[in-house]
């Protein structure tokens, strides 16, 4: 759960005047809302909801702390107000220009987020970066660098709040200091409990003016994959389908090459390499024998997660004889016995991971994606087939679905989702935040699961 970045100088040092030293420590997101608490993150909790026009903010802490209850009641129309609202149009231009630069990172710098960085002095630019590769410099530093000594008095624009603590880099905010910037405008603050408002707070006591909020909306969703994975340990899930006017993924004969066009099929190729992994079901495997490799352009090969319940994935399977077998992971039940074939699949580079299994036999999905998490895959492409959507979907898993649609109908063929538990249109699945893309003769739907969004 996240909330708006609200103008910490403001409505936050307000709230402080309430809870004392804990206003340095809310997390806020980019809907304004306040959160949780970095270092009293297990102390404190905070809930949100709508209330037709107005929203409802409570904070809370046990009884055996403190006991503290805020209660917010506030206009939409009025929440404006609790935004920083010294921003220009020159302000909205660099951290957009700082938004383009982070994205290029995209695909490369999993887990930690996408991160771009301009300096600015007198009206001109002077430094630009962004966050490269995972270990690499951070886009502050890169744009302090080029920069140089004009960056004394400038200002830095960043889409994400400076690191403050020692990572596989240094902190950020030393760099900043070090500099001489004399303002920061930051696009939202950063959720991780190592930082999560303490980059703004160390910056403000060496006398930096810090103008959080900007771009905000925009800056929660370029990260939305890092914010889910650093305050929920577990990847962000998005799954991607292809099928026809009738929803259909396949033919009645179960022929699905191809449903989507090429153009639709060259985007999913960019999202492979833009994802740590791409996950299927065993019956995909089975009926297409897919090799979820990038091939279309270049970029980083994802993991490949076969979810294999009993091993009946063949020996002579794709993913087990390319050049690649050292990225596929086949995801087995934990008493499952084929051991030779285990045995041979990590010969081969492979790995086998057992899971736990539900009542009913198959994974428990949750448990994969937290062992996933442990590794760092912080973003997963789910391509196939309606069992593992359906799966994902009933057990609440999925934060976002992109359907491909095609002009086309396929009468008694396979739909995209099987057995999911719903009776009535109350129960339906509802997305949020559609887009809608044209290519060429195929639509592309995306939208948030309510209550991931």
């Amino acid at each position: 759960m996240y909330a708006p970045n609200i103008n910490l100088s403001a409505f936050g040092l307000a709230i402080g005047e309430a809870l004392g030293k804990f206003s340095d420590h809310f997390a806020i997101d980019e809907k304004g809302f306040v959160v949780n608490c970095c270092s009293l993150h297990q102390k404190m909790s905070a809930a949100i909801a709508p209330a037709g026009d107005c929203f409802f903010a409570a904070v809370l802490t046990p009884s055996h702390f403190l006991p503290i209850l805020i209660l917010a009641l506030f206009r939409k129309n009025f929440s404006e107000a609790m935004f920083d609202t010294s921003f220009t149009p020159e302000d909205r231009a660099y951290l957009q220009k700082a938004l383009e630069l982070a994205a290029a990172g995209c695909g490369y710098v999993s887990p930690n987020p996408m991160v771009g960085a301009v300096v600015v002095k007198d009206g001109e630019i002077v430094g630009t970066g962004y966050h490269r590769n995972l270990g690499g410099d951070h886009a502050e530093v890169e744009a302090l660098r080029e920069a140089g000594h004009l960056g004394r008095g400038a200002t830095l624009y960043c889409t994400l709040e400076p690191c403050s603590h020692f990572g596989k880099t240094p902190p950020c905010v030393n760099r900043v200091i070090d500099a001489g910037i004399t303002r920061m405008v930051i696009g939202t603050l950063d959720p991780n409990p190592l930082v999560n408002g303490r980059g703004v707070k160390i910056l403000r006591e060496h006398d930096i003016q810090v103008d959080v909020g900007l771009l905000a909306e925009a800056c929660y969703e370029l990260n939305a994959v890092f914010f889910k994975f650093i305050t929920a340990r577990l990847p962000f899930v998005t799954l991607k389908l292809a099928q026809s006017l009738d929803g259909k993924i396949a033919a009645a004969n179960g022929a699905s090459k191809w449903i989507s066009n090429e153009a639709a099929r060259r985007l999913a190729h960019r999202w492979r390499w833009q994802h740590d992994a791409v996950l299927v079901g065993i019956g995909t495997v089975l009926a297409d024998n897919p090799q979820l490799t990038v091939r279309a352009e270049p970029g980083p090969q994802p993991r490949r997660i076969i979810v294999d319940t009993n091993l009946r994935l063949p020996l002579a399977a794709n993913v087990l004889t390319d050049a690649q077998v050292n990225k596929t992971l086949v995801a087995v039940g934990e008493d499952c016995g084929e051991r030779e074939k285990m045995a041979e699949i990590e010969n081969r580079g492979g790995r086998v991971w057992p899971i736990r299994t539900t009542a009913a036999g198959g994974l428990d999905l949750r448990h994969l994606l937290e062992r996933l998490a442990q590794e760092n895959i912080a973003a997963v492409l789910v391509e196939g087939g309606r069992r593992i959507f359906s799966s994902l979907l009933e057990a609440q898993l999925v934060d976002q679905l992109r359907c491909f649609i095609a002009p086309k109908l396929l009468g008694d063929g396979i739909p995209a989702f099987q057995g999911l538990p719903i009776g009535s249109l109350d129960e339906a699945v509802t997305l949020a935040k559609i887009k809608w893309e044209i290519l060429e003769d195929n639509v592309l739907l995306t939208g948030s699961l309510r209550g991931t969004e």
